[in-house]
C-alpha cells in the first residue's frame, strides 16, 4: 500500500513537471507558428513587379529603359495609373493621344500650346496652367516611356486574374494565407484541449493523493517511516541552500554581466537605429513608397558623385508650388526660401573622416541598391540608420559580393588569375576590396 502511495505521489510530481514543460513548448510553438504565418502572409509580388502579367509586345529592355526614365523624370508629377498627382494619370494615354502628339508634348509642351493645338491648350487649362518642363529626350526614349506606361496598365489589368481560387472566391482573394490561418485556428483549438486535459489530470491526481493521505492518517496505524512517506513535503529551502544551485546562479549572473558589458563596449561609436528629429517632417514612406519618387530625383548626385546630395528647397518646390501649399510643414520650405537660407537637415549616416567612401562607385559601378545599406527606406516615416556601418560590416560585404566582370576587358586577366588560384567567385575582395588602402589612404 505504501509503495503504491509513494508511486502515486512521484507520478503526480512527474506529470506536473511534464505539464509545465508542455505549456512552455506549446506556447513557444504557437508563437513560432504565428510568426511563420505572418511571414508567409507578408510575402508576395514586389511593388512594380510584372510577374504573371502580360507586358505587351514591347521589348523588355525597352520597358526597363522607359521605367528608369519615367521614375527619374516623370513620377514626381504623374502616375502610371489613374491617380492625379500634379498632372494627370497616364494610364491609357497612348489610346487617347497619337504617338506623334505625345512625342511633341513631352519634348516641349509650351511650344505645342503656343502653336494653338486644341488638345494641348485643353490639358494646360484643365490642370491650372501648370507648365510641364521640357525634356531633351530622343524619340526612342519617349517611346520607351510610353511602352513602360502601357506595360504597367497591362500589369494592373492582369492582377485580379493571377490567383486562381476555388469556387465562391473573389478574384485576388488570398486563399493561401486564409487556409494557413484556418489550419492555425484548428491547431490552437487542439492545443487548448490538450492543456485542459492536462490540467484536469493533474487536479485529479492531486485530489486522489490528498484523499489517500487523509484515509491513511485517520484509519490506519502507521509506523514512523510510513508516516514520513505519506506526509512528505518538498523542502524548497534545500534548493537555494544547495552549493550547486548557488554556484550555477552565480555563474549565470557573471555571464549575463559580462555579456552586457561586452555589448556596451563593442557598441561604442555605432549609431545603428539613430533617428534624429528633422526640421521638416518629411516622410520617405509617402514620397518614395506611396508615390514611388525615385531616390535620384531628390538626391541628384547619388549616381554621379562621392556623396549623395541633400535636396535643395527648389526640388521640393517642383511639386509643392502646387501641392499642399497651406501645410505647416510646407510653409517651412517657403520660409527658408524667403530668408534665402538652406533647410538645416540633420545628417543621419556619418562615417569617420579616416574612412573613404564613394557613393557613385557603389551605386553606378557596383549596381548596389539603396536598400542594401539604408534598409527599407520606402517604408520609413522617420529615417533611421538601418545598418551598423562598421568596418567589419563593410568588409563582410566586400568578401561576399561578386563583381560583374562581363563585357569589361579591364577584368579579363584578373579573372583568369583568380580562376587559376581559387574556385570561389570573383568578389570585391578578390580585386583588393579588403586591402587597408582601399578605404584608408
Amino acid at each position: 500500500m505504501m509503495a503504491m502511495i509513494s508511486c502515486i505521489l512521484k507520478t503526480t510530481h512527474k506529470i506536473f513537471l511534464a505539464f509545465l514543460l508542455t505549456l512552455a513548448v506549446t506556447f513557444g510553438a504557437q508563437a513560432q507558428g504565428e510568426s511563420e504565418q505572418a511571414e508567409i502572409a507578408t510575402k508576395g509580388v514586389e511593388p512594380g513587379s510584372t510577374e504573371g502579367a502580360e507586358t505587351g509586345s514591347a521589348d523588355p529592355a525597352v520597358i526597363d529603359a522607359g521605367a528608369a526614365l519615367f521614375k527619374n523624370n516623370c513620377a514626381v508629377c504623374h502616375s502610371a495609373g489613374s491617380d492625379v498627382i500634379v498632372g494627370p494619370g497616364l494610364k491609357g494615354v497612348t489610346g487617347r493621344r497619337s504617338e506623334s502628339w505625345l512625342v511633341s508634348w513631352i519634348k516641349n509642351s509650351q511650344a505645342l500650346i503656343q502653336s494653338g493645338d486644341a488638345d494641348a491648350v485643353a490639358v494646360y487649362n484643365e490642370y491650372n496652367k501648370q507648365a510641364m518642363p521640357s525634356f531633351a529626350f530622343s524619340d526612342d526614349e519617349i517611346k520607351s516611356i510610353l511602352a513602360y506606361i502601357d506595360a504597367q496598365a497591362n500589369v494592373a489589368a492582369a492582377v485580379p486574374t493571377t490567383v486562381a481560387g476555388p469556387e465562391g472566391t473573389t478574384p485576388g482573394e488570398n486563399i493561401g494565407t486564409d487556409a494557413i490561418g484556418a489550419v492555425g485556428g484548428y491547431l490552437d483549438i487542439i492545443l487548448v484541449v490538450l492543456i485542459v486535459v492536462l490540467i484536469v489530470l493533474v487536479v485529479t491526481l492531486l485530489l486522489i493523493s490528498s484523499l489517500l493521505k487523509n484515509y491513511l492518517n485517520k484509519n490506519r496505524e502507521l509506523t514512523e517511516d510510513d508516516k514520513e512517506v505519506v506526509n512528505q513535503r518538498f523542502d524548497f529551502s534545500k534548493v537555494y541552500k544547495s552549493k550547486a544551485v548557488r554556484t550555477l546562479v552565480m555563474l549565470i549572473f557573471v555571464v549575463v554581466l559580462l555579456d552586457l558589458a561586452l555589448g556596451k563596449v563593442m557598441g561604442i561609436g555605432i549609431q545603428e537605429g539613430y533617428a534624429p528629429k528633422q526640421p521638416i517632417a518629411f516622410s520617405h514612406k509617402l514620397h518614395a513608397g506611396e508615390h514611388q519618387i525615385d531616390c535620384n530625383y531628390c538626391h541628384t548626385t547619388v549616381y554621379e558623385s562621392k556623396s549623395a546630395s541633400i535636396p535643395s528647397a527648389n526640388i521640393c518646390m517642383n511639386c509643392h508650388s502646387q501641392i499642399k501649399k497651406e501645410s505647416p510643414e510646407i510653409q517651412k520650405i517657403y520660409t527658408a526660401i524667403e530668408r534665402n537660407k538652406p533647410i538645416e537637415w540633420v545628417r543621419i549616416h556619418n562615417l569617420p573622416d579616416l574612412a573613404y567612401f564613394n557613393h557613385s562607385q557603389h551605386t553606378q559601378v557596383g549596381g548596389v541598391e539603396c536598400q542594401t545599406c539604408h534598409g527599407p527606406i520606402e517604408e520609413m516615416d522617420v529615417v533611421y540608420q538601418y545598418s551598423s556601418l562598421t568596418m567589419g560590416w563593410c568588409i563582410d560585404c566586400h568578401r561576399e559580393t561578386p563583381l560583374n566582370t562581363e563585357g569589361n576587358e579591364y577584368y579579363d586577366n584578373l579573372v583568369k588569375l583568380h580562376e587559376a588560384s581559387s574556385k570561389g567567385a570573383f568578389t570585391v575582395a578578390s580585386n583588393g576590396g579588403t586591402e587597408c588602402s582601399k578605404c584608408h589612404y
